[in-house]
């Protein structure tokens, strides 16, 4: 077993990597549900919600991507990420992820932003059980996406 740094590090990048792969219709949203715990809860500006990992996680997610490749989401990617131990099995994730944008004729469009992930090990595995985002539908507005 690698360093906390190391694990955590590469479940994002292989999150990252299939998050890539569904935007570009190469994976199934499904193969991505394996980060999640069976229940978690986020927060945004927009309120809180609780949810289940299970077929309405799939179809919330399905039409999350659907709607990216819609504003014409390219990709997304991990600039930098920051662990927190809360305690030996809960960690508190920072990741800074870039986005970026093909809209009309315009050059890409690159947006930075961060995402605070509660993540539990389970088994030894990371588990996502709940994250921390900003106003994602202001920061696009502000580019003219969407």
């Amino acid at each position: 077993m690698g360093t906390m740094d190391e694990i955590f590090r590469g479940f994002f990048a292989r999150y990252e990597e299939m998050a890539n792969r569904v935007l570009a219709s190469d994976m199934d949203v499904a193969e991505t549900t394996f980060a999640f715990a069976s229940d978690f809860i986020a927060a945004s500006p927009a309120g809180v919600m609780t949810g289940k990992n299970d077929e309405s996680l799939k179809t919330s997610m399905e039409k999350g991507y659907a709607r990216y490749r819609a504003i014409g989401t390219r990709e997304l990617k991990i600039r930098d990420l920051k662990i927190t131990p809360i305690d030996a099995l809960h960690f508190l994730v920072r990741v800074d992820w870039r986005s970026v944008y093909e809209v009309d004729e315009r050059p890409d469009i690159v947006i930075d932003f961060e995402v605070h992930y509660l993540v539990q090990l389970h088994n030894g595995e990371p588990r996502i059980f709940g994250w921390v985002s900003g106003d994602e539908e202001a920061v696009l507005r502000e580019h003219g996406i969407g």
